[in-house]
């Protein structure tokens, strides 16, 4: 088992501003462990970059505890804190690089802030940029580079540090899809090749799908759901994850009896027949109202909304043969 970055246990945050109060987060406790990449997703003004920035105590929790490495981060004084942030990088949407500095001078900030001698911290920047793809870019300004390339030295200059924690917040928002896409597969390379822990907020379920190991969704403040990116795609128990997992439902059951359902199967399973199965070996049929697929963590998967016939016998046979055959089934409610 590997050992916790973080642990949150009873997170409150409350904002108090001309007598009035407004929590932002609401007794969130999980844990982030060694070596993952960890997402937290949900929608503007849930509570994500709150409970980010509480990660680093940029935030000072109303209550509860944020340990990192088993150390309470409300408890360090300010030495010991400027030390554990040491440990703790951050990139974001909007790049944060200084326009009047290089590239290379851009990364080795942080190093001149920490005192490391020049040659020392030039060698290291230079190491960096190569992790990151741009050591032909060195002597440029950030005013030349693309979106993609700023984003690649703000990562560059979060690692030169050695850092045990990457987190990024809403790193890849300004970015188009395909410059999303070889950010992300960049950092996943850094997560494997570096064992770095990284911890992604993001508003986007694609970004979760594409990288993260597990998942903690984050609704008006509360924990609605965290577990492993693949259960919470296949089988999402809370209504904010499925509003963020699932496309919504344009259509009503056909019938005052009739029922909708959702079926999820990973790429093993696609190429089953199982629509056409369960016809033969039932004599049963379903109306296909909608369906998709997606990539989530390399491996493929479909879902499908399907119209039960009007019977309940029926009905729950047509659920048991698709549960029989190891497929994910849920029941549609009329608010997706």
């Amino acid at each position: 088992m590997s050992e916790n970055v973080y642990t949150l246990t009873n997170v409150y945050k409350t904002y108090r501003n001309d007598g009035k109060e407004f929590e932002a987060l609401k007794d969130v406790s999980l844990e982030v462990r060694e070596g993952e990449i960890f997402g937290i997703i949900g929608m503007s003004g849930a509570g994500k970059s709150t409970l980010v920035r509480t990660l680093n105590r940029l935030e000072e929790v109303s209550s509860g505890k944020v340990e990192f490495y088993g150390r309470d981060l409300a408890e360090l004084k300010q030495k010991e804190l400027r030390e554990v942030r040491h440990d703790i990088s951050m990139i974001f949407q909007s790049f944060n690089l200084l326009n009047q500095r290089t590239v290379i001078e851009n990364i080795e900030q942080p190093l001149r802030i920490a005192g490391v001698p020049r040659r020392e911290r030039r060698d290291k920047a230079r190491e960096m940029l190569k992790v990151v793809g741009l050591e032909a870019k060195e002597n440029e300004y950030p005013t030349r580079l693309s979106g993609g390339q700023k984003q690649r030295v703000a990562i560059a200059r979060a690692l030169a540090a050695d850092p045990k924690v990457l987190l990024c917040d809403e790193a890849t928002s300004a970015l188009d899809p395909k410059i999303t896409g070889e950010i992300l597969d960049l950092l996943k390379v850094i997560n494997e090749e570096r064992k770095l822990t990284i911890i992604i907020i993001t508003h986007e379920m694609s970004v979760v799908e594409k990288i993260c190991d597990r998942v903690a969704i984050i609704d008006e403040g509360n924990l609605a759901e965290v577990g492993d990116v693949k259960d919470v795609f296949s089988n999402p128990r809370s209504k904010a994850a499925k509003k963020l997992v699932f496309p919504s439902n344009p259509f009503d059951p056909s019938s005052p009896d009739g029922k909708l359902i959702r079926i999820v199967f990973d790429g093993l399973r696609a190429s089953e027949p199982f629509i056409a199965n369960l016809v033969e070996q039932t004599g049963l049929k379903v109306n296909i109202l909608s369906a998709n697929t997606r990539s989530v963590g390399g491996i493929g998967y479909g879902q499908m909304v399907l119209e039960l016939p009007a019977d309940p016998a029926d009905q729950k046979a047509v659920v048991d043969f698709f549960k029989a055959g190891g497929l994910a089934v849920s029941e549609v409610n009329t608010y997706e």
